[in-house]
């Protein structure tokens, strides 16, 4: 009798790291094959990413560059592409430990996050990369003949990418601080001079050019996203009250 009780009570432990290991190798099998794929059209992913720098001759400056460069876009991309799939079992792992309210907050946010560092990664590539190698590009052109390292291009666009898809990513830290009552709206409100001042300093990191013109439109995107924040967070406190 003792063992068939033991046995009731282990079971859905074991199913639980069951569904565990099955979610884990179904992200693995996802990840690989979007690796698969990135390795197998390596070579019109490294062009589109060249496109921004026209006019830049890239060299090989170590044996091997190109070919280890390849297989690092192509991990970061796979990463890049299973990464709603990773979301998605992680979700459905955690969802059965939840409760309503917190699974109501929980899954809005996370594809908000998703959706926001997607957002931030196409807003980077099309405006902030293209503005700041013109200015590198032009900067001593008339004595210096611009010839870059592949390797050392896809790192300055991998962490320009990144940088600005975790910019993005502004309005859901207010939203958690703002939910679990660490930051009231009000101070957010309150302190808008002070961010205006950071994202004046963060847009000037990102974006190193003398145009004014960018540095303000980087500016007012992240303070457009820090204002967004406020007012979802003000929402779900009126919603509560």
């Amino acid at each position: 009798m003792n063992n068939r009780k033991q046995k009731d009570e282990e079971m859905p432990i074991l199913e639980h790291v069951q569904e565990l290991r099955n979610r884990i190798l179904s992200t693995l099998c996802i990840f690989t094959l979007s690796l698969s794929l990135c390795l197998l059209y390596t070579k019109d992913i490294a062009l589109i990413l060249q496109q921004p720098a026209l006019g830049i001759k890239f060299l090989q400056l170590a044996p091997g560059e190109y070919l280890f460069v390849s297989i690092k876009i192509s991990i970061y991309l796979a990463f890049i592409l299973s990464s709603p799939f990773a979301l998605y079992n992680i979700l459905k792992f955690i969802s059965p430990g939840l409760t309503q309210k917190e699974s109501n907050y929980i899954l809005p946010t996370t594809i908000s996050s998703l959706i926001l560092f997607f957002l931030g990664t196409i807003f980077s590539y099309k405006i902030l990369i293209p503005v700041t190698l013109n200015f590198f590009i032009n900067y001593g052109s008339e004595i210096i003949e611009p010839v870059w390292s592949f390797d050392e291009y896809f790192n300055f666009i991998s962490i320009t990418i990144f940088t600005t898809g975790f910019c993005f990513q502004l309005p859901i830290i207010q939203i958690i601080l703002g939910s679990t009552n660490i930051v009231k709206w009000e101070n957010m409100l309150k302190n808008w001079r002070y961010i205006t001042f950071i994202a004046t300093v963060i847009s000037a990191i990102i974006t190193p050019s003398t145009d004014p013109i960018t540095q303000l439109f980087m500016t007012a995107t992240l303070l457009v996203l820090y204002f967004s924040g406020i007012i979802v967070v003000r929402t779900i406190k009126m919603s509560k009250s």
